[in-house]
């Protein structure tokens, strides 16, 4: 087959993406719209670049040692992709290929100016945008010029910026490849930019243009402020005229030159209202062609609108698909279960299979559809009052949406309202047997399931489990379990309030709590010390530990002193709790018992820090301050007029927390019983499928929803572009950040805090464990990256429980994503760390290693020098 190395756009259809690179498709599917008019121009394809480098001196061992550095390695990176663009740019263009490209020059004509773009196979995509990683160079004029600028587009494949874009995103160097578009250069009177959803917020319904005179360099470079404005549905709602003192203009000979704007004109507006309407308008007309919101350049010329450039805008977050065309306000539930990672299709099933509520997905990010709450005034004020009490920021995202008036119908309520929320349940006594009796019928549901999976396979095991997902949704709705975490979070409420108000205590729930029965989380915690504690007295055992480079290092502890004790002491944590993980509500995930050695970091951790005994000591000490805090708060109390009754009432509700809220942990704990023993099933039907040549990889599985698993294992067929498709979208998601509050217009709210009694400087969050602590801040993005000394304070992005093991290590907590009852806070009660929550953008804020101070009963972070 002879290879193209010239294609013009009436050539290039969408299977060519591979041969002309995104930006060179783009512009060929928009000269094929009805009314959208493109600039002339062809394309220099990946062929022509495979062959341009085959005669580069000594690419292929200079592309495999790039492979080899690290993203973050900018000396590394810029010194040897400067050694590649120069071997590009001065090796000669081969004769057959610079004849194609000087050939397709001349039809156009040679005297004509060009724009010469890059255009990368693997740039604006839907998964990967690689908008201005390579260059553009305007008004290239002549043939030589041409070749010229087309060896520095490919060269531009090498800078040290899309390099390391590439690194971060997991795209091998030598599978991607540089076409480049030539265009004819137009003489525009206005130039701009045209986002047809807003970039700010991400509102689909608003329309942003900016605009300036002569060519889009000098705006796109920031040399000169444009005209900005909004447009909803047709109406311009705000506009900015900026002075533009100067414009970039072509020159007759090549390139480009500024231009001084008279001053009498320089705060002339750039474009009429009518102009931008219109602009607007074709947008919509492209954003429909191509299915999703489009980032666009475009010049007018003569009054007519030329487009020369649309790309996908990837960086919105996606809307959940509705069946009907009003509004709806959506709410994030990673920020309520602490894990707002983007997880992949089959977690994201799975948990829309077991959740009792409706679940849609988008963004790789399961969100709750909050409209009929907030359509009603009873549902709104319940709904806003029992956010409130677990993250404000969210009540104050749902208040923005709100306070807009029209944006949700107003409907009246159909039925009485409930008792209101934060009043204590009357329905269930102060008994320690309930929380015996519900543990003890949750191990007996998840050890009958296990049970039942082993006995199926095939088809039958997923009607297995679809039976099992009834089950356990019934298990959440279990009246008794949910009264009990009812009675103890409301008990706490309770006592927060009453006892500030009687009392002047701030969150003296805090300590009443310390040590509370049942709490399976804190134990876990706990019982890792314990293993500290086997593992310590072994020196040979600690320095195999710490060399470990993979999972299997269990069977090799049985060699040395003091191992087969290390051995079973971890196998039976793992027993225990070897189905948790970080981002455990996402099925997919690795559990520890499939990845042991992500404990291993806060094991050595636990035995360099502490002493032996620790575990147990801390459960003593905490039990005590609980039981001080509990004989001071009810002294002080009976010293106040009706001081007995009050205290009567006080210790009716202490009594109610020790009782209840330990168990708030444990149905998350029953539910990631329930979702190891759904994975280790699934993970069985996987290999089956890879034994039999349907599945490369059992984890590709992960690529599809439970309903198309089911449906490969009774075929066995498996669509492989689909799974392909999944995975590139995931790895644009992951780049995403969800927000806590989203409308159906696409619009991200995160909300804010609406307080002035925080000092200068200090960092903003929910203050969810009383006490202040200052230390070494330590950010932490995952469990085995944990490096922590006494004293240090974690800061990191979201907990989940299975971080409860480094909590033991650490004098203070901050987080990024949290609220009251969230679990990170609950622990932190519990072994009385004080924490403040939700501090939006910690991890970037906070220097790692900087000193900071954390108010845990005020709720804000101070930095210090």
């Amino acid at each position: 087959m002879i290879e193209q190395y010239v294609l013009g756009f009436h050539e290039v259809g969408a299977e060519h993406v591979a041969v002309v690179g995104g930006k060179g498709a783009n512009l060929a599917a928009l000269s094929r719209i009805d009314g959208v008019a493109v600039p002339s121009g062809f394309c220099v394809t990946t062929a022509a670049f495979r062959r341009m480098m085959a005669e580069v001196p000594g690419i292929d061992d200079r592309l495999r040692a790039l492979s080899r550095l690290e993203s973050g390695d900018r000396e590394g990176l810029g010194t040897l992709g400067a050694e590649i663009r120069r071997s590009i740019e001065e090796t000669p263009v081969p004769g057959p290929l610079a004849a194609s490209i000087t050939g397709a020059v001349a039809r156009f004509g040679e005297r004509a100016g060009y724009a010469v773009r890059s255009s990368a196979t693997a740039e604006d995509l839907p998964a990967a945008s690689f908008a201005g990683q390579h260059d553009t160079y305007l008004n290239v004029v002549g043939p030589a010029a041409i070749l010229a600028h087309v060896s520095r587009c490919w060269a531009a494949l090498f800078t040290e910026r899309a390099v390391a874009y590439r690194q971060r995103n997991g795209i091998d160097h030598r599978t991607v490849a540089m076409a480049v578009v030539v265009q004819e250069m137009l003489a525009p009177q206005v130039s701009g930019v045209l986002f047809t959803a807003d970039p700010a917020t991400s509102n689909r319904r608003l329309a942003a243009v900016e605009a300036a005179p002569g060519l889009g360099e000098a705006l796109v470079s920031g040399r000169v402020t444009p005209d900005a404005y909004r447009v909803r549905d047709g109406v311009i709602v705000d506009r900015t005229i900026a002075a533009k003192r100067l414009a970039s203009r072509a020159r007759p000979g090549g390139g480009t030159a500024e231009h001084a704007i008279d001053p009498a004109r320089q705060e002339e507006p750039a474009l009429t209202d009518a102009q931008v309407l219109r602009l607007v308008e074709l947008g919509r007309r492209i954003e429909a062609h191509f299915g999703q919101p489009q980032d666009l350049e475009w010049c007018l010329v003569d009054g007519d609108v030329h487009v020369v450039q649309s790309r996908p805008i990837t960086t919105l977050f996606p809307v959940p698909e509705r069946a009907d065309r009003e509004n709806h306000v959506y709410l994030s539930v990673g920020h309520q279960q602490m894990m707002t990672d983007a997880m992949k299709p089959l977690g994201l099933s799975m948990w829309q299979l077991t959740a009792l509520a409706p679940m849609h997905a988008a963004g790789g990010r399961l969100f709750v559809d909050a409209t009929p709450h907030l359509s009603t005034p009873s549902g709104r004020e319940s709904l806003l009052a029992l956010v409130d009490r677990s993250d404000p920021l969210t009540r104050d995202a749902l208040e923005t949406v709100l306070g807009r008036g029209d944006f949700l119908p107003s409907l009246p309520d159909q039925a009485p309202a409930g008792p209101p929320v934060g009043a204590p349940p009357a329905t269930i006594e102060t008994d320690p047997a309930i929380v015996t009796e519900l543990i003890a019928r949750s191990e007996a549901a998840v050890a009958t399931l296990a049970r039942e999976l082993r006995a199926t396979a095939g088809p039958a095991r997923f009607d297995v489990l679809l039976t099992a997902f009834e089950e356990h949704k019934r298990d959440l709705r279990d009246p008794l379990s949910m009264q009990a975490i009812g009675a103890g979070m409301q008990a706490t409420w309770w006592l927060n309030d009453q006892l500030r108000e009687w009392l002047g205590e701030k969150n003296a729930a805090d300590t009443l709590t310390l040590s509370a029965p049942h709490n399976i989380t804190s134990e876990m915690g706990l019982a890792l010390l314990d293993v500290a504690d086997v593992v310590r007295p072994h020196p040979e055992v600690v320095a195999y530990l710490r060399d470990v480079e993979d999972d299997d290092f269990l069977d090799g502890l049985a060699e040395l002193p003091g191992g087969p004790e290390a051995r079973d002491a971890i196998r039976a944590y793992l027993d225990r709790y070897g189905m948790r993980c970080a981002g455990e509500i996402d099925i997919t995930r690795p559990r520890w018992s499939e990845r042991p050695s992500t404990l291993l970091p806060a094991i050595l951790d636990n035995v360099r820090n502490f002493e032996p005994g620790a575990g147990r000591r801390r459960f003593a000490q905490g039990r005590e301050a609980a039981a001080e805090k509990e004989r001071e708060i009810l002294a002080r109390l009976r010293a106040l007029p009706d001081g007995e009754a009050k205290a009567a009432e006080t210790k009716r509700m202490i009594d109610r927390v020790r009782t209840f809220v330990g168990y708030r942990e444990y149905p998350k704990y029953a539910i990631v019983s329930r979702y190891f023993r759904y994975k280790q099933a699934l993970l069985e039907e996987a290999e089956e499928l890879v034994r039999a040549g349907v599945l490369r990889d059992r984890e590709d599985c992960f690529y599809l929803t439970f309903q198309e698993f089911h449906e490969a294992v009774r075929t066995h067929r498996v669509d492989d572009d689909l799974i392909r498709r999944r995975r590139d979208e995931f790895r644009s998601y992951q780049s995403l950040t969800p927000p806590r509050v989203l409308t159906s217009d696409g619009e991200g709210i995160d909300g804010a805090y609406r307080r002035d009694d925080v000092p200068p400087g200090a960092l903003v969050g929910i203050p969810v464990s009383a006490g202040t602590v200052e230390g070494r801040a330590r950010i932490v993005r995952g469990m085995a990256d944990a490096d922590l000394e006494p004293g240090d304070i974690l800061v990191t992005a979201h907990t989940d429980p299975s971080w409860s093991p480094l909590f033991v290590a650490v004098a203070g907590l901050v987080t990024e994503v949290g609220g009251l009852m969230t679990h990170g806070a609950v622990i932190a009660r519990e072994y009385g760390l004080p924490a403040v929550v939700a501090v939006p953008h910690a991890t970037a804020r906070i220097r790692d290693g900087q000193r900071i101070r954390v108010h845990g009963t005020d709720g804000w972070v101070e930095l210090l020098s």
